[in-house]
This record gives C-alpha cells, structure tokens and sequence, in this order.
C-alpha cells in the first residue's frame, strides 16, 4: 500500500479532487480521498484480483465476482464476505471503468466469461448500494460513502476518465506542448 504522505498518493488526490471539482461538481472530500486511495492500492496487481474463489483462484470475471458474493445461492459463507466482495465489485469496476475503459472489450472477447453479460457500470453502482445497506457496527460511518458512490458513479468513472487523460498528458509533455502551439 502507498503511504498518504508517499508523492504519488499526493498526486492521486491532487488530480482526483481537481477533476472530481472542475468537471464534474463533486467536492466530497471523502468520494475524492477514496478514490485517490483506490488508485494508490491498485498500483499492486495483486490488490486487483485480490478476490479468489474457493479453489484460491484469482477473480478478474465480474461475472464469476458476483457469483462468489451471493450468500443465499453462492458460496459466500456470509454477510460480511458478501460486503467484502461487492466493494471490491465496486472498486473493480470504478477502476476500469474510468482508467482503461477500452480494456473492458478486451475482457469481453474472451470466451466462456460470465462478464460478456454483465454491464460493468450496473455492476459497480449497484455493488456500491449493496455495500451502502451495510449500515450497522462496524460499518456505520462508512455506509454513507459508499451510498454517494452509488449515486454518483457515473460522474466518477467519468471524473476517473479525466485523470487518466491528465496522466498520459503528463507522460508526453512534447505532444502536450505542440497541441498548445498549434491552437
């Protein structure tokens, strides 16, 4: 995990809550900290698939994520396991959704995934919800968090997308420079 005080989680918030502020009205510093947060965990690989099956196989299908949270007719042993992976359903697809939305085509020409008939930005907000409704004990205080990503994940996906064309920016000053020139 990146430390807060660590610079690229600095400039995770940094461009998180410019984005989030300037394009899409959110000023929510909680929505703002989690999501810088949650690009500073998912720059380590195994944080993105760090949910696994009963085999202790790797998840990366949405579909077989949602299937793994289902404490009624799945195999999850509980409540508590079905919040664990419907925030990381949440977290999953905010991530992909926002920073590499073209990888999700790629994940759907692959064959025998369940995903092919899952719609990621469903998939994420209503896991989001599902989290929310998790309002007692220990999950109090964050329960509202997850409620206004829920509500708000579109624009957070989009806010995300914004970052990542910041990045790449960033990653090729020349080109960023000659756009300027050239207008």
């Amino acid at each position: 995990m990146i430390q807060e005080s660590h610079p690229l989680q600095q400039l995770f918030v940094e461009l998180v809550g410019r984005h989030y502020a300037e394009e899409i009205g959110i000023r929510d510093p909680q929505i703002v900290n989690y999501v810088a947060h949650l690009l500073g965990e998912f720059c380590e690989a195994e944080q993105l698939f760090k949910i696994r099956n009963a085999a202790e196989q790797p998840l990366s299908d949405v579909g077989e994520m949602l299937a793994e949270s289902n404490p009624v007719f799945g195999p999850a042993p509980s409540f508590d396991r079905e919040r664990q992976v419907r925030k990381h359903i949440g977290d999953y697809t905010l991530f992909f959704t926002g920073m590499f939305p073209e990888s999700i085509n790629h994940f759907r020409l692959r064959r025998n995934r369940l995903e092919n008939f899952i719609d990621w930005m469903k998939a994420g907000k209503e896991s989001y919800y599902i989290v929310s409704k998790f309002e007692h004990f220990e999950y109090t205080k964050v329960a509202p968090l997850f409620a206004n990503l829920s509500n708000h994940f579109e624009q957070c996906v989009y806010g995300l997308n914004r970052v990542k064309n910041e990045l790449q920016e960033m990653q090729h000053p020349l080109v960023r420079r000659a756009d300027e020139i050239l207008m």
